[in-house]
């Protein structure tokens, strides 16, 4: 994963919008702290403490979750009197927060955080990690204090006791919603709300159910709350997230089609971009779903449905709970009420037994089906998890497999965007970096357009963050379409 440097903002994580190259899973680079954001007294701190020479350098690390915690450290540190420090010697005190989706992942999280530990500063770790390998970080970095992602109400008594030499382990999740908590966003023109935490599913491969536990739902009230206070503050993308949306209120009587109908009503001019839903959710709600993609133009039309595997064999033995089938039929449905809806599949390259019939399955169903994005990934064992204990393949299996299917990958992206040459339309400009702009469609499309291309223009580039734009699309390539702006709206 891509590292986001909280405090030395200069655009956005340009891989998380989906997890995938380019602006995609978008690095999951960063604009100036945009404000503190205050949502309600408790959160203050009411100790008093004056926090004069204490200085916090925060780094984080992963999915858009993973984003949304960092932004709540953030605003309560800052809510507390911390300063966040963009340069890490100037530091009191250091805060990772982790990820611990992959081996190469978690291997990139001890080493950053051996490193960060060198410095004889206190440090936090936070995140996945601690919370699925508590024993293996405890023996690492023994005087290091914890934080777990359901935790986050615990960070300035965490961050304090660092501050004054103590440990605190809090990997117990807490009886409150992370939701309505202080929070300073990392780009100002998007706004990540969590919906839910954990999920319901029991994939053999995955780590995060042992972070993340079952299923937990956010009231619709709740949501709405933070949605109507984010977009008072100027935000123009919202981007509902999880670790799975499709599960959202099985345990709270509620789903997603009834939270999304209450998202999209009343006026304004935002979108709303749905995170990752796994495809065995989707059959009950399809008719829905598929009539508020169709008919409201507040939802962004696209669709992370991750397949992981085209054969239906590996798919019992990663225990997804759904069949190669139930994929293929859900982008079916889609692509026939929205051709042009961009659809995100996330593969699993080498799955333990996984044998050439099986990976060659997993390749027609990606010539099939041609989602927009291919978020792939090579097997790797993760602790704790029932796959670890089956007979790896080799690393140069997996290696040849992986470099088979990044071909075609890229042969049906750069396929999917050549239908988008010569589209005019209207683009959210949601990301600015060294005079190159980068807007979303409707589709969700990245748009990257230069700065040369506004020379005509009355505008400065670093206005525009936030603004709607008309474009017209004249080039494209594997991960984006290029174009330039004719005028604001």
């Amino acid at each position: 994963m891509a590292l986001a440097k909280i405090c030395q903002l200069t655009g956005y994580d340009k891989q998380e919008r989906t997890k995938t190259t380019s602006r995609y899973l978008s690095s999951e680079e960063e604009n100036s702290l945009h404000g503190l954001h205050t949502y309600g007294s408790k959160y203050k701190d009411s100790s008093n403490i004056t926090h004069e020479k204490n200085k916090v350098w925060i780094e984080a690390y992963g999915c858009s979750a993973s984003k949304a915690d960092s932004e709540m450290i953030i605003g309560q540190l800052r809510n507390c009197g911390y300063e966040l420090v963009t340069d890490e010697k100037e530091s009191s005190i250091n805060l990772v927060v982790t990820c611990s989706v992959k081996e190469a992942t978690s291997h990139k999280m001890l080493h950053r955080i051996n490193s960060l530990a060198g410095s004889n500063k206190p440090i936090v770790i936070a995140g996945c990690l601690p919370k699925a390998e508590q024993e293996k970080i405890e023996t690492l970095f023994p005087s290091a204090s914890l934080l777990g992602p359901h935790s986050i109400d615990r960070t300035i008594d965490v961050v304090n006791a660092g501050i004054s030499g103590k440990k605190i382990v809090a990997l117990e999740d807490s009886l409150s919603d992370k939701i309505n908590i202080p929070r300073i966003r990392i780009n100002p023109t998007i706004s990540i709300v969590e919906i839910a935490s954990g999920c319901m599913s029991e994939c053999t491969f995955c780590q995060t159910r042992v972070a993340k536990g079952r299923i937990r739902s956010y009231r619709i009230g709740d949501i709405l709350r933070q949605i109507r206070h984010d977009l008072m503050d100027g935000c123009k993308e919202i981007w509902l997230t999880s670790t799975d949306n499709g599960c959202y209120g099985k345990d709270i009587g509620s789903n997603l089609v009834e939270l999304l109908k209450s998202c999209c009503k009343g006026d304004g001019s935002h979108k709303f971009r749905v995170g990752m839903m796994n495809p065995m959710h989707l059959p009950p709600m399809l008719d829905e779903l598929l009539e508020l993609y169709a008919n409201n133009d507040k939802i962004f039309k696209f669709l992370h449905i991750p397949v992981q595997s085209g054969s239906d064999i590996i798919l019992r033995k990663m225990k997804r709970g759904h069949s190669v089938k139930t994929y293929r039929d859900m982008v079916k449905a889609f692509r026939s009420k929205i051709p042009e809806l961009t659809i995100a599949t996330d593969i699993i390259v080498g799955f333990p037994s996984e044998t050439d019939e099986d990976f060659e399955k997993t390749l027609s169903l990606i010539k099939e089906t041609e989602p927009d994005i291919v978020n792939s990934s090579k097997y790797s064992v993760r602790p704790n998890t029932s796959a670890a204990r089956l007979k790896q393949l080799s690393t140069e299996i997996i290696k040849k497999r992986t470099q088979k299917l990044h071909l075609l990958i890229n042969q049906i992206s750069r396929k999917r965007n050549s239908l988008w040459k010569g589209w005019k339309g209207e683009l959210i400009i949601d990301h600015i970096d060294n005079n190159i702009i980068e807007g979303r469609n409707y589709a969700y499309k990245p748009v990257v357009v230069s700065s040369t291309n506004l020379s005509s223009s009355s505008f400065e580039p670093e206005r525009l963050l936030g603004a709607k734009v008309k474009a017209r699309i004249e080039n494209y390539s594997n991960n984006s379409l290029q174009g330039y702006v004719d005028r604001t709206m």
